[in-house]
């Protein structure tokens, strides 16, 4: 018996292909936020009692000031962390990308992508070991006898449960997430329009001013919300390096859904934070506009 007409067809033939994928996607993202949503409007953790919504979670959570408070905080961690990395990322993309020969460039990309072969948990810690109170930073000082009695640093530095570690562990952490995306736009940039601009007179850095930097946006809008977003869900770097005691909204989520086991608030600060950040990431896009459009 022949297949339909219509199972036959190239739109058909590419929804089979991509039926896996979506599938697998479907499972994976789509339902645990379902879930995560659904149980933000329940009374209490139940799924089986589905009778009974609720806009009392989200009330509760957005009245009170420690979720406020925190919120802010990671918005302003997330925000500085974003700058910090897009900043130091930006030169080593533009370094790779116009000063390292192209046979080399898959050398370089090579080196900055290994990072990744540890696990995120494991860079946390090594800042751990790097920061502490007897680690890497205050021993090197004490090695080289600047630390000590009526020494240029008397007593060892105390960086760990403090705002900059965390910043620099989470820059670190993500800043191959920058400098990739960066340096794909400064490739795809035409040497000529550079060499355009010199011999109409710019300098090079005019030059890079009007020329390069706003067709590298795209990819800096990019490694913008690619490191914006995970950034202030974090919750390894806030607990290892901050001790807990400078928690973020990730920190706040687990405190609702494990140790309170109040799954409904914790779900309703879940959707809640999605949001913001949705709106955050979105308004970042919006101001963009004009360095993500495509030339006609």
């Amino acid at each position: 018996m022949a297949a339909p007409a219509w199972t036959r067809s190239e739109t058909a033939r590419g929804y089979f292909t991509l039926s896996p994928v979506l599938i697998y996607a479907v499972l994976l993202l789509a339902a645990p936020l379902i879930t995560i949503f659904a149980y933000s409007f329940f009374k209490d953790g139940y799924l089986v009692i589905i009778h009974e919504f609720t806009l009392e979670n989200y009330i509760a959570t957005w009245s009170d000031p420690i979720f406020r408070t925190i919120l802010l905080r990671s918005i302003i961690m997330a925000v500085v962390v974003t700058a910090l990395t897009v900043l130091t990322a930006f030169p080593i993309a533009y370094f790779v990308s116009f000063h390292v020969r192209p046979s080399r460039k898959s050398f370089w990309l090579f080196l900055i992508t290994i990072p990744f072969w540890t696990s995120y948990l494991i860079r946390i810690f090594a800042w751990k070991v790097i920061m502490g109170y007897s680690g890497v930073i205050n021993s090197s000082l004490e090695m080289m006898g600047l630390m000590g009695d009526g020494r240029l640093f008397e007593d060892p530095f105390r960086m760990l449960t403090t705002l900059p570690a965390i910043t620099v562990a989470l820059a670190h952490a993500y800043a191959p997430f920058a400098i990739l995306p960066i340096f794909v736009a400064l490739e795809k940039i035409d040497r000529s329009l550079l060499e355009a601009g010199q011999d109409l007179g710019e300098t090079r850095w005019t030059s890079f001013l009007r020329v390069t930097l706003p067709l590298a946006m795209p990819g800096v809008v990019g490694a913008v919300l690619v490191v914006f977003i995970p950034v202030i869900g974090d919750y390894v770097a806030p607990e290892l390096i901050g001790g807990g005691k400078l928690p973020m909204v990730a920190n706040l989520i687990q405190a609702q859904m494990l140790p309170l086991d109040n799954k409904p608030v914790g779900s309703a600060i879940t959707i809640s934070a999605m949001a913001v950040v949705a709106l955050i990431a979105l308004g970042f896009v919006f101001a963009n506009r004009k360095f993500l459009r495509r030339p006609k």
